[in-house]
């Protein structure tokens, strides 16, 4: 284990190479974290107040909470309003504002909304209330995919029918394929996520390199992590290569997680689905299999909520999540949306990119992310 001193000692060094390395390219060198826990982890240890200044970190489509689109918060609230169901959720989704309210307002107005830590949590609470259909929100990345898929199996298993998914399940590498196609997002190298990466591996990433010439590097989440991973970015794009590299070797495989993969595709295959501030993206999505079909929510009971476009009026959270745009660019940003009272998704996730900003400075940085 590193002393505090040796990790000084070690941040410093790589701060001095970045420094002669930008120093040598001359061009301001972009980089963009996809990961929630990232965005969160790099401003906790203030990476971005210590890289040199041609050195600027963006945050992208990394929470899932944020990238949700407005009619699946609308539809939840929907479903939750119905007698016979139970809402099951993360925490981070209570808050989340829909076209008029949310699903806390749901919950104080009576609705049967249950903050759960898993959704083997929710398969429970459906074995003790028999009577009741029992939905989970299935709201992330290939990281809670195989944990979701894994509850469809025990249900199956433990023959519990009153259990369902109500699937906004999404997939990290086509939305970054998608940022890279539409233009108006410009990066030289991606910080990939380390905990979405145990699943997919790093082969997955390889297009990175092969179609757009951009450089990855999965990184951990300790500064020291995350600095290194920075660091082989940097000397790649000095270096004008564009290869996929793993700074996270210890939990990170080419091939990933095969027990995870397995689970996620036996239940679910791609599906083409909608991102705030994105719009539809083909393949960027999962939906359960036909042979699961009795356990997809929106299939069994089917909706139809009209919603016009994402965000509350004003709120530019979507562009906050392409890196168009950092969140002081948002005129609501801290001032009318601030953490206790969140116009927007990315001010009400604790991955959200605006509550971070906010709650290490305020954006009260030297340069524009």
């Amino acid at each position: 284990m590193r002393s505090a001193q040796d990790t000084q000692t070690r941040a410093a060094e790589i701060i001095s190479e970045l420094r002669d390395i930008v120093g040598t390219h001359g061009k301001r060198i972009r980089l963009m974290e996809v990961c929630g826990t990232h965005t969160v982890a790099i401003f906790r240890a203030g990476l971005r107040q210590i890289l040199p200044e041609e050195v600027e970190l963006v945050s992208g489509p990394g929470c899932p909470v944020c990238v949700t689109a407005d009619d699946y918060i609308d539809a939840a609230i929907a479903y939750a309003g119905m007698e016979d169901v139970i809402i099951t959720t993360f925490g981070d989704m209570l808050k989340v504002p829909g076209t008029r309210s949310s699903l806390a307002e749901a919950q104080a107005a009576g609705a049967d909304v249950r903050i759960v830590y898993s959704p083997l949590d929710a398969l429970t609470i459906a074995a003790e209330n028999p009577t009741k259909q029992v939905v989970f929100l299935a709201v992330g990345f290939e990281t809670t995919a195989p944990t979701e898929a894994a509850a469809v199996l025990a249900a199956e298993a433990q023959g519990i029918r009153n259990f369902f998914l109500f699937s906004a399940q999404k997939l990290v590498p086509p939305v970054m394929r998608a940022l890279l196609d539409g233009g108006e997002t410009h990066v030289d190298g991606f910080l990939l996520p380390g905990h979405v990466s145990v699943v997919t591996g790093t082969e997955t990433f390889e297009f990175l390199a092969r179609d757009y010439s951009v450089p990855g590097v999965v990184g951990g989440f300790e500064p020291l992590e995350i600095l290194r991973a920075i660091q082989l970015l940097v000397r790649q794009i000095g270096a004008g290569e564009a290869r996929i590299e793993n700074a996270y070797e210890t939990v990170v495989r080419p091939a990933g997680n095969p027990v995870a993969r397995a689970a996620i595709e036996r239940v679910y295959k791609p599906a083409s689905v909608r991102w705030r501030g994105l719009g539809e993206i083909p393949a960027s999505g999962l939906a359960m299999r036909e042979e699961y079909a009795t356990f997809d929510f929106a299939r069994v009971r089917p909706l139809s909520v009209e919603t016009v476009g994402d965000g509350r009026h004003g709120c530019r959270c979507g562009e906050v999540l392409r890196g168009a745009i950092v969140p002081r660019d948002c005129n609501l940003f801290g001032k009318a949306c601030v953490p206790e009272h969140a116009i927007g998704p990315c001010m009400v996730s604790v991955e959200g990119t605006c509550a971070a900003w906010y709650k290490y400075g305020g954006g009260r940085f030297r340069y524009g992310a």
